[in-house]
C-alpha cells in the first residue's frame, strides 16, 4: 500500500491525476471529488455525474465531464453547456478567474480538455445512450433521455423541453395578431396629451404596441416609466370593453412578493389619477400577486395547477419584473395562458435576473436598443407618434426577420437621471461593454461620478463620509444614538416608531452596491472592510454577530410577519413585553404604512 499516498488523500489534498485522466473514469470521477473540494463545483454536479455513471457503467470521460459541466452551468443560471465555448476556454466553465487559481496538483478543465476537439467531443456524448442527438432535421418520438445534445451544446432534457415550449408559444402568439380599434390613436392621445417636450413618446408608442398584439415587451432601466406605462395601457384596454358591457378580466403579478408588494402600492396611487371615467377606473385592478400564487402551487410537485389543460380565466396578464422569471417559470407561464389573452412583460432587461437557470427577458429583448422595426412597423409608429423615429441608435429591420422585435418597445429616457448623468452613461457603457469608454469616462473628474483612487484608504472615507448628496453609513448610526427615546414606554409607542422610521430612512440613503459576490470588492469583502471601518469609529460594536445597528436582509418570504425576500431592516434595541430592551429587527411596512418590528433570532 502506498502510506504516502494514503495520508495524502486522508489530509483531502489533491493527488496527481495522470495525463490519461480522460481515458480512464475513475481517474476522472477523482478528478471531479477534488474539484468538489475546492469549492468548484457543487456535489450535486458532482452527484449527476455519478448518476450518468450508474446508467451507463461504461460511460466515456468525456461524457461524465461534460455531465458535470452542464449541471454546473445550470447552477450558474445557464440553460446549456456551449460546447465551443467551453474548449475556447475551459477554466471559464468552473466560473474560475481568467488569471487561473493555484491548483498545485489538481487538473484544471484547461489541462483535462487540451488535446480534445469539439468533433470528437460530440462524438463522445453522441455515442451514450444517455444522450439524445438533435440533428434539427428530424423530430424524433419523445425520449427519456436524461441529456441532449444539439449541435455544439448540451442541454439537460427538461430544460431542453422548456426552451421549445417558450419558442413555440411566442410564435403562435406573433402569428395571431388581434386587429388594433380603429379609435386607438384618439384614445392614445387622450391618455398621452401631447406636451412642450420634443422627444419621443416611448410610452406611448408601447401601449400602440401592445393594443395591437397578443405579447408584448415592455423594458427599460431605472426612472423610465414602466408603471405609468402599464397603468394607462391598462386603461387602453379596459375602456372600450367597460364601454361595451363585458369588462375585461385582468391579473397583475410578479415574481417575488416584495416586487408584488411595491407594485401594487404604485399602480394604487396611478390609477386614481387617469383621465378616464370612473367605471373605468374601478375595473382596473390594483392588488398584484406573485407568479406562484397566479399558477397556484401544488405541494410536493414541480407542476402547478393552472396548465394547458386549466388555463387561468383571464383576458390580460401584466407580469411586472420580468427579468425575474427563470425558463421554467416562464414555460409554466405561457403554457397556463388561454390563446386569447394578451400577455405584457415589463421589467428592465439589465437587471434583476433571474435566481433560477434562464435570463428570459435578457434574450428576448436582444433587440429592444436598436428597435429592428420593419418598414410596416415604423411607419405605423411614426403615424401614431405623429413624427419621424429618429432615436440614435435605430436600426430597420428586415421584413418578417425579427418578429419579436415588431412586439418590443423600449423606454429610453429616464426620470431619474438624464442621459448625461455620470451613472446614466457609466450604465450604458456596461450594457454595451465598452470597457475603453467605461475607463475613459471614470478618468475624468465629475461632481456625480466617483472613481476611488488609493484602495482600501480611500474607501473609508466613503464609507463614513459618503459622496455629495449622500452622507454615507455614519450618519444612519449617529441618527440611531442621537434620536433614541429616552423614555420606555411601549414598543406601540409612536415615539419608539418614530424613531425605527427615522433609522431606516437615514440607512435607505446611502448604499454600496457589488458586481461580485467574493473578493475585496465583492459583498463578502465589503461588508467586512465596513463593519471594521465603523466598529474603529467607535460607531458599532460587533462583538457578537447580532449587535444593533446590524443590516438585515430577508431572504425568503414570511407571509406570518408580512416580510418578502429582499426586505432590508435594522437591528435596534427596542422595550420587550415587561419593559426590558431587547434586540429586534425594525422594517419598514411593504405597504408603506410605517415600520414593523420582528425578534432578532439571536437575541
Amino acid at each position: 500500500m502506498n502510506l504516502d499516498l494514503l495520508a495524502r488523500q486522508l489530509r483531502d489534498e489533491a493527488y496527481p491525476i495522470v495525463a490519461g485522466a480522460l481515458s480512464d473514469s475513475d481517474q476522472l470521477v477523482a478528478q471531479l471529488d477534488l474539484w468538489v473540494r475546492r469549492g468548484w463545483l457543487r456535489p450535486l454536479d458532482r452527484a449527476f455525474a455519478g448518476f450518468l455513471r450508474e446508467q451507463e457503467p461504461d460511460a466515456a470521460p468525456l461524457l461524465l465531464l461534460a455531465g458535470a459541466l452542464v449541471s454546473h452551468q445550470l447552477g450558474q443560471g445557464h440553460v446549456c453547456l456551449d460546447l465551443t465555448a467551453t474548449l475556447q476556454e475551459p477554466d471559464f466553465s468552473l466560473s474560475l478567474p481568467p488569471e487561473g487559481e493555484q491548483a498545485g496538483e489538481t487538473r484544471l478543465p484547461s489541462q483535462l480538455l487540451a488535446e480534445v476537439d469539439l468533433a470528437s467531443w460530440q462524438a463522445a456524448l453522441a455515442a451514450s445512450r444517455l444522450v439524445e442527438h438533435r440533428t434539427g432535421e428530424t423530430t424524433p418520438e419523445p425520449s427519456s433521455r436524461p441529456l441532449l445534445l444539439h449541435g455544439d451544446r448540451l442541454y439537460l432534457r427538461r430544460y431542453w423541453d422548456y426552451e421549445q415550449s417558450v419558442a413555440r408559444i411566442i410564435r403562435q402568439r406573433l402569428a395571431e395578431p388581434p386587429a388594433p380599434p380603429e379609435d386607438l390613436q384618439q384614445r392614445l392621445d387622450a391618455l398621452f396629451p401631447a406636451t412642450d417636450d420634443e422627444r419621443i413618446d416611448w410610452q406611448k408608442l408601447a401601449c400602440a404596441l401592445a393594443a395591437r398584439g397578443r405579447l408584448t415587451l415592455i423594458t427599460g432601466g431605472p426612472g423610465t416609466g414602466k408603471t405609468t406605462t402599464v397603468v394607462r395601457l391598462l386603461a387602453l384596454l379596459q375602456e372600450p370593453a367597460v364601454a361595451g358591457g363585458q369588462a375585461l378580466r385582468i391579473r397583475l403579478a410578479a415574481p417575488t412578493g416584495k416586487a408584488a408588494a411595491r407594485l401594487t402600492e404604485s399602480i394604487g396611487q396611478q390609477v386614481a389619477a387617469l383621465p378616464v371615467r370612473e367605471t373605468v377606473r374601478a375595473a382596473i385592478p390594483a392588488r398584484v400577486e406573485t407568479l406562484h400564487k397566479l399558477l397556484g402551487t401544488r405541494p410536493d410537485t414541480r407542476r402547478f395547477r393552472h396548465h394547458a389543460g386549466n388555463p387561468l380565466a383571464l383576458d390580460v396578464l401584466v407580469v411586472d419584473e420580468a427579468s425575474m422569471i427563470d425558463l421554467e417559470m416562464m414555460a409554466r407561464l405561457l403554457e397556463a395562458l388561454p390563446p386569447h389573452a394578451r400577455l405584457i412583460l415589463l421589467g428592465d432587461k439589465d437587471q434583476l435576473a433571474s435566481v433560477e437557470a434562464g435570463a428570459v427577458l435578457g434574450e428576448l429583448c436582444r433587440d429592444a436598443e436598436a428597435g429592428h422595426y420593419e418598414p410596416a412597423t415604423r411607419q405605423w409608429l411614426e403615424r401614431i407618434a405623429g413624427r419621424a423615429l429618429d432615436e440614435p441608435g435605430l436600426i430597420e429591420g428586415e421584413p418578417g426577420q425579427r418578429p419579436l422585435a415588431q412586439q418590443t418597445a423600449m423606454l429610453r429616457h429616464s426620470r431619474r437621471f438624464g442621459a448625461d448623468s455620470g451613472i446614466g452613461q457609466l450604465a450604458r457603457l456596461v450594457n454595451r461593454q465598452e470597457a475603453a469608454e467605461a475607463r475613459r469616462l471614470l478618468g475624468q473628474p465629475r461632481h456625480d461620478l466617483h472613481c476611488l483612487r488609493g484602495g482600501k484608504d480611500a474607501l473609508a472615507g466613503l464609507i463614513t463620509r459618503g459622496v455629495e448628496g449622500a452622507e454615507g453609513y455614519a450618519h444612519y448610526l449617529r441618527e440611531l444614538q442621537a434620536g433614541r427615546p429616552l423614555d420606555m414606554d411601549p414598543l406601540d409607542a409612536p415615539s419608539w416608531r418614530e424613531w425605527a422610521a427615522g433609522v431606516l430612512k437615514a440607512f435607505d440613503r446611502f448604499r454600496l452596491l457589488c458586481a461580485l459576490r467574493r473578493g475585496d470588492w465583492g459583498v463578502e469583502g465589503l461588508n467586512l472592510r465596513v463593519e471594521q471601518e465603523l466598529q474603529r469609529q467607535g460607531l458599532i460594536d460587533p462583538a457578537h454577530e447580532w449587535y444593533e445597528g446590524r443590516p438585515v436582509l430577508v431572504t425568503r418570504n414570511d407571509y406570518g410577519l408580512g416580510l418578502m425576500n429582499g426586505d432590508i431592516g435594522i437591528a435596534l434595541m427596542l422595550p420587550g413585553n415587561d419593559g426590558a430592551p431587547l434586540l429586534r429587527v425594525a422594517f419598514p411596512r411593504n405597504d408603506g404604512s410605517g415600520v414593523c418590528a420582528s425578534c432578532c433570532p439571536a437575541a
